[in-house]
């Protein structure tokens, strides 16, 4: 008849490899009185950061897409001078004005608005950068 092999009670943590009680090195709870092992909820933080990221993307999209049209709008108006007749060269600083003729030719003058009867398409603004901004 064989004998039996002497067990240890559940409660008590012994390592049957290196025939050692190790209860105090387990990265883990290993009696009733320790303390609880807590899962962290990750899901509602993890929830949390994927609206405020959105949201940070999403302002930043919006900025972006500001910036690009106001790119465009520039585009636009430096196009149109620049295609437009005049016999002048124009004063960085200075204020020009734009203007259809009825053949819907364009042309750029240095009279105001309020001092002709041309169509105006707008008042310009050439700045430092040689860039026409309207004003």
């Amino acid at each position: 008849m064989k004998m039996a092999k002497k067990r240890k009670p559940d409660n008590v943590v012994f390592n049957t490899e290196t025939q050692k009680y190790d209860a105090a090195i387990k990265p883990y709870a290993t009696s009733v009185g320790a303390p609880v092992i807590a899962i962290n909820d990750t899901i509602a933080w993890k929830n949390r950061s994927i609206s405020k990221v959105n949201q940070k993307f999403k302002a930043k999209y919006q900025q972006l897409k500001a910036e690009y049209e106001k790119m465009m709008d520039e585009f636009e108006y430096n196009n149109m001078i620049f295609s437009a007749k005049f016999n002048f060269e124009p004063i960085v600083g200075d204020v020009y004005h734009l203007y259809k003729r009825d053949n819907n030719e364009t042309f750029l003058s240095i009279i105001a608005p309020d001092e002709c009867s041309f169509k105006s398409m707008g008042s310009f603004y050439l700045n430092a950068d040689q860039i026409w901004e309207k004003i």
